[in-house]
């Protein structure tokens, strides 16, 4: 097949989008709204026989201080045949143009799968006392072709960090912790959970934890409880104003793209959720809990309820975001997998974001500023 690229519209763009099972919510036409502070554009690949747009990429452009040359950003992307076997074909017109716009580094993150592991795996491997990581464990699906991609790019000239992206050494996780819905039933889902989360379920629903959804409105009360959050759990949140720009800017683009759960007990927000939605994948995206109320399960419920949601809209996937690959019970975000993996679903890994320097020397600057901030 011989490709074209060029700039498409948004329209376009969301167009084709729409006539895919799923993509990343980062790939959508209207994140280049929620990352206002980057400048954005649509790249489209045509087949050239036919006219037909078979591929998609949004790229951010971040200016470097001080001069007028930019680092090109695809967030889980380009929304393209991965596994092509023309894959330079693909990439190097892409590689040109984003030169042409003043890029002197790009940063992508493929949407591929290398290896999953199933939950009673990983929770083996937390109970053995020679696995210290995800890796240690043998994995329970691996994607041949991932690796063929992975040699491809690196032949190509792309790079990785030097940790090959272990927990968060990416912009985004690298270990994602998903649960699969395609052909289960709801009873099957959740007899999967551990023990423990079917206990906690039953928990908040005779203490009469209801969860409700929310909107723009309640924004101010998400805040709330995320900075409540944020101070617990020493992190840096992000401003209102993040959420509320979120909000507008993806469900002006659908409806249906951005919702807000809330678990209440009496009255009284004790947790909350956004959810984010792309045809089947469903991502649990940000949470929120308060210091009180914790004995009544308040966030059990309100993850079952979403998990609910996302299986009532037809989704194949409910994706629970991020997790560190370390499987050691004294690091920091033990808490975060042990908690994802009460739900029974599967640890994946993605094969992580790859850079290609287009001036070494600028790129070789900004690796220097980033290591140091």
């Amino acid at each position: 097949m011989s490709l074209t690229l060029r700039t498409i519209s948004r329209e376009q763009h969301l167009a084709y989008i729409q006539s895919l099972p799923s993509a990343s919510h980062m790939q959508v036409p209207a994140w280049a709204d929620v990352k206002a502070e980057w400048r954005s554009e649509s790249l489209g690949w045509f087949d050239e026989r036919t006219g037909e747009l078979v591929g998609a990429g949004l790229v951010l452009y971040r200016q470097l201080p001080k001069i007028k040359r930019y680092l090109a950003y695809l967030p889980e992307g380009p929304v393209i045949n991965w596994y092509a076997p023309n894959l330079t074909e693909w990439l190097e017109p892409m590689l040109a143009h984003l030169k042409q716009q003043g890029a002197f580094s790009v940063k992508m993150g493929p949407p591929v799968i290398i290896r999953r592991w199933e939950a009673t795996s990983i929770k083996a491997g937390i109970q053995s006392p020679d696995v210290k990581r995800l890796r240690d464990i043998e994995a329970d699906f691996i994607e041949p072709r991932a690796f063929e991609v992975a040699d491809k790019l690196r032949r190509m000239g792309w790079q990785q960090g030097e940790d090959g992206g272990a927990g968060f050494g990416d912009v985004q996780p690298r270990y994602v912790y998903q649960v699969p819905l395609a052909n289960r039933s709801l009873e099957e889902v959740h007899k999967n959970f551990n023990q423990l989360w079917r206990r906690n379920i039953k928990k908040a629903e005779k203490a009469g934890v209801e969860v409700v959804q929310g909107g723009y409105h309640d924004l101010e009360e998400w805040q709330r409880l995320y900075e409540i959050t944020a101070v617990r759990d020493h992190f840096r949140p992000r401003p209102l104003s993040y959420f509320q720009r979120m909000w507008t800017a993806l469900n002006s683009e659908d409806p249906n793209r951005m919702r807000l759960y809330f678990a209440r007990h009496n009255g009284v927000n004790l947790s909350a959720a956004t959810m984010l939605i792309v045809g089947g994948h469903v991502w649990y995206s940000y949470g929120a809990s308060d210091n009180i109320g914790r004995e009544f399960r308040p966030s059990n419920a309100m993850q079952w309820r979403m998990l609910r949601d996302a299986y009532a809209l037809g989704a194949t996937v409910y994706d629970l975001r991020g997790i560190s690959d370390s499987l050691d019970e004294t690091d920091h975000l033990f808490g975060l997998i042990q908690f994802k993996v009460g739900t029974g679903g599967q640890a994946a890994e993605y094969l992580g974001e790859w850079d290609f320097p287009l001036n070494k020397l600028l790129h070789k600057a900004l690796d220097i500023y980033m290591s140091r901030r």
